[in-house]
């Protein structure tokens, strides 16, 4: 076993924390912590990447996603909901000083969430929640 795969297990297991925090928590967002934790577990151990696929959190949040590139429409606005409040909230703190800077992070701000809402509903299809289910 080499030094990084137990940095990729410990990663994973603070990925998943989070995640699993985010399900009650609605401004943390669930599923980017998730696809972290499964990238981290995929990286670090076949038994732990093969214990997380079999978890209800990774069968709810991200296997029609990991299976079609596929997400309710549910799924879609809880990743994204969150992280545009997240980066209005920083739009909006760039408020106080006004230059040149300030413009220009706040235009990136919005090119970003632009980006996201376009991603996620052009290049992810859009399933309902019985087609998510019937591909378990």
């Amino acid at each position: 076993m080499t030094i990084a795969k137990p940095l990729w297990i410990i990663l994973g297991f603070i990925a998943l924390a989070l995640g699993a925090l985010g399900v009650p928590l609605p401004l943390l967002p669930t599923t980017p912590f998730l696809l972290l934790a499964a990238f981290c577990f995929a990286r670090g151990s076949r038994r732990l990447d093969a214990w997380f696929k079999r978890t209800s959190l990774y069968k709810n949040h991200l296997e029609s996603f990991a299976t079609s590139r596929a997400m309710t429409l549910q799924t879609k606005l809880c990743i994204l909901i969150p992280a545009s409040l997240m980066l209005l909230a920083a739009f909006i703190g760039m408020c106080h000083k006004d230059s040149t800077g300030t413009r220009i992070g706040r235009a990136v701000i919005l090119v970003l969430i632009a980006f996201k809402y376009w991603y996620f509903f052009a290049r992810i299809k859009t399933i309902r929640e019985d087609e998510r289910t019937q591909d378990e």
